[in-house]
């Protein structure tokens, strides 16, 4: 369990991000077209998880627009918007975002927030999921993760490219 905060104000999460340097859990999420997809759906690519708690707030939207546009173009990887929002919502925001290059998944019918440690558990923000990054190399290894310990606040791209560069 980690605590975070909230607009100043602490809350938990589920667990733990997974340990750099381990092997990614597989993971169950659903595509906009309500299939399943896992992490061998993306397998031999680098895989950024950009996890938000929900692309209807400005701070989450922001998130995915500087993802799409800064990791989206590079060779051999995926970007993965993860929240809980219903996959309709998040194709409709992608779609009036004109968000082509990030994948949006969702929590929906998936023990992915618990499994990731990023499912919120107290405080009125509970079942969602916190802000996090996780990248994950083509071997399916954790090569860098990110709790950002302020819900509000936007995680830390230079850091998460970086890292992204050199996986």
């Amino acid at each position: 369990m980690a605590t975070i905060t909230f607009q100043g104000k602490a809350l938990h999460t589920s667990g733990e991000l997974p340990a750099v340097g381990g092997k990614a859990p597989d993971f169950k999420l659903v595509d906009g077209k309500l299939q399943e997809v896992s992490l061998a759906s993306y397998a031999g690519k680098k895989k950024v998880l950009n996890i938000v708690p929900s692309l209807d707030t400005p701070v989450c939207a922001a998130s995915a627009r500087k993802f799409n546009e800064k990791a989206a173009g590079l060779t051999n990887t995926v970007v993965c918007m993860v929240s809980a929002d219903l996959p309709f919502a998040q194709s409709r925001f992608c779609t009036t975002e004109g968000l082509k290059g990030v994948i949006p998944l969702s929590t929906f019918r998936s023990g992915f927030a618990e499994d990731y440690g990023v499912e919120i558990v107290d405080s009125i923000l509970a079942g969602l999921t916190t802000r996090a990054v996780v990248i994950i190399d083509e071997n399916d290894n954790v090569v860098y993760t990110e709790l950002v310990g302020e819900v509000t606040e936007e995680p830390d791209y230079d850091s998460a490219l970086a890292a992204l560069q050199v996986s």
